[in-house]
C-alpha cells in the first residue's frame, strides 16, 4: 500500500455502522433482525402495493442518515485523497457521509444510488429528497410526483431494478487500473458490483479486506483486517485528519 499511486476503495454498510447506521446482512443487521423490511427494498412489492410504499416513506422520513455524522473512518478516506493517492471511492452505500465527510463527488461512485434524491418512475424527476419528506409530513402518506401524478421514490436501486451501466463501467475501470483496492465493510456477496475485487486482483492489484465477517475474496487478499472499521482504517491510512470534523 504505501508503494501504491492509484488506491481504489470499495466500501459497504460496515463503514457506517459507526456513525449509526445499521447494516443488512450482519448480527444486527436490517434484514437480519427484520426479514420483513426486505420487501421494501423490492421494486416488484413498492410498485404494486401502496402499503409498502406508505411504509417506505415512513422508513425514510426516520432513516437514520439524517442525523448520522461521518465517523473516522469516513474521514480517513479524505486523508487519503488529500494525498493524492485515491484513484477512485466507490460505495454501496446511499447515505452520502463520504460527500459529507469532504470526499470528492468526482472521485465517489455510488453504484446503488442516493437517499438524498427522490426520483419520479413515470417520467425520471429528480428533486431534493427533503422537498418530499416534508409532504409526508404534512400529512401526504405516499406523494405522488406533482409533474405526472406517477409514483416518486428514492434515488436508490432496489431489488428487481436494473443497475446503471455507465456507473458499473466506471466502477469497473477504475479497479482496472489500480494498484490497490481495499474493500471496507462490505461482505463482496452483491454482484455486479463485487467483481471489482477480482478484477483488480487479476490486473495485478494487491487487495486488502476490512470486515467483520469472513467474505468469498478474503482467500485471494494479500491482507483480511477485522475489528472495528472506524479504528483499523484510520490506522492503516496512517490517517492524521480523522479527529477533524
Amino acid at each position: 500500500m504505501q508503494s501504491a499511486a492509484r488506491i481504489v476503495v470499495l466500501t459497504g454498510a460496515g463503514i457506517s455502522t459507526d456513525s449509526g447506521i445499521p447494516d443488512f446482512r450482519g448480527p444486527r443487521g436490517l434484514w437480519t433482525l427484520d426479514p420483513k423490511a426486505g420487501r421494501m427494498s423490492d421494486i416488484r412489492h413498492y410498485v404494486a402495493d401502496p402499503e409498502v410504499r406508505r411504509l417506505s416513506w415512513q422508513s425514510r422520513l426516520a432513516h437514520p442518515a439524517w442525523t448520522a455524522h461521518p465517523n473516522p473512518g469516513h474521514r480517513a478516506l479524505v486523508s487519503l485523497e488529500r494525498r493524492g493517492r485515491l484513484h477512485a471511492l466507490i460505495t454501496q452505500n446511499i447515505d452520502g457521509l463520504h460527500q459529507r465527510a469532504g470526499s470528492s463527488s468526482d472521485l465517489v461512485i455510488e453504484v446503488h444510488g442516493t437517499l438524498h434524491v427522490a426520483v419520479c418512475l413515470e417520467c425520471g424527476r429528480r428533486l431534493p429528497m427533503p422537498l418530499v419528506l416534508d409532504r409526508v409530513r404534512a400529512g401526504e402518506e405516499d406523494p405522488p410526483c406533482q409533474a405526472c401524478g406517477g409514483i416518486l421514490k428514492s434515488d436508490t436501486v432496489s431489488f428487481g431494478q436494473p443497475l446503471e451501466a455507465a456507473v458499473i463501467h466506471r466502477a469497473m475501470r477504475a479497479a482496472s487500473d489500480a494498484d490497490c483496492v481495499i474493500a471496507v465493510g462490505t461482505t463482496l456477496q452483491v454482484y455486479p458490483i463485487a467483481a471489482v475485487v477480482p478484477a483488480a486482483k487479476a490486473s495485478g492489484a494487491s487487495l486488502i479486506i476490512l470486515n467483520a465477517q469472513a467474505t468469498p475474496f478474503d482467500d485471494i487478499a494479500d491482507v483480511t483486517l477485522p475489528g472495528s472499521i472506524s479504528e483499523v482504517l484510520p490506522a492503516l491510512i496512517g490517517d492524521d485528519e480523522s479527529s477533524v470534523e
